[in-house]
């Protein structure tokens, strides 16, 4: 399956009703947002699937692929477009074993070793980071800009950074080969989310394609 990774938008459901939650995912994707991930630590099965059903049908109107964090169960109910995976969630192989050839399979992956292994198991793009210090809940060691040149440099497939990065920063990353942006705070925390995503979008088309 194609997808761009430019701007990809990890959401951040916590606090928030399914409609406001729905609503700034629309804001975003009308913004430009190219790539979504549905990342649901705290969530059951029921729930999460739930969620993943009504993003789904959210991003299919905008035309944008929806990756599932960490479940590849919840990824086939839902029929969504492919899972990320951690180092310590199912290995990129038995992903891809479980959900196919035309689905799209991420991987996280700090060092060049990791980077290689996932390539050599089938993962479709990686993510590395965290970059800067994040504020979301979920646990990171930074990664140096100059290690993400490496995992850039190490394989042949799209790789995304995250973790801290928004406007004022995201030029910092120009030159390491990356392919594209995850943000989650930037986006979720902007007081004019459409807006934002414009603007990002447009600085990572620049970077990107430099």
């Amino acid at each position: 399956m194609k997808f761009d990774p430019t701007l990809y938008l990890v959401t951040d459901s916590t606090g928030r009703t399914d409609d406001d939650f729905l609503s700034i995912l629309e804001k975003a994707l009308t913004g430009g947002v190219t790539l979504v991930q549905l990342r649901e630590k705290e969530r059951g099965g029921g729930e999460y699937l739930h969620l993943a059903r009504l993003t789904k049908a959210v991003c299919d109107r905008y035309r944008v692929p929806l990756i599932i964090d960490d479940r590849a169960d919840i990824a086939m109910a839902a029929d969504a477009a492919g899972v990320h995976v951690g180092q310590s969630d199912l290995p990129v192989c038995e992903v891809r074993k479980l959900l196919g050839e035309d689905k799209i399979v991420g991987a996280t992956a700090k060092t060049v070793e990791q980077a290689q292994k996932a390539y050599r198991e089938g993962a479709d793009y990686l993510g590395t980071g965290a970059i800067f210090p994040t504020t979301t809940k979920v646990k990171t060691v930074l990664t140096p800009v100059s290690r993400l040149n490496d995992v850039c440099r190490s394989v042949p497939i799209p790789v995304v950074a995250i973790g801290g990065l928004n406007k004022s920063n995201i030029l910092e990353l120009s030159g390491t080969g990356v392919d594209g942006v995850a943000l989650v705070s930037a986006i979720f925390s902007a007081e004019d989310i459409e807006s934002e995503c414009r603007e990002l979008r447009a600085l990572l088309e620049k970077m990107v394609n430099a």
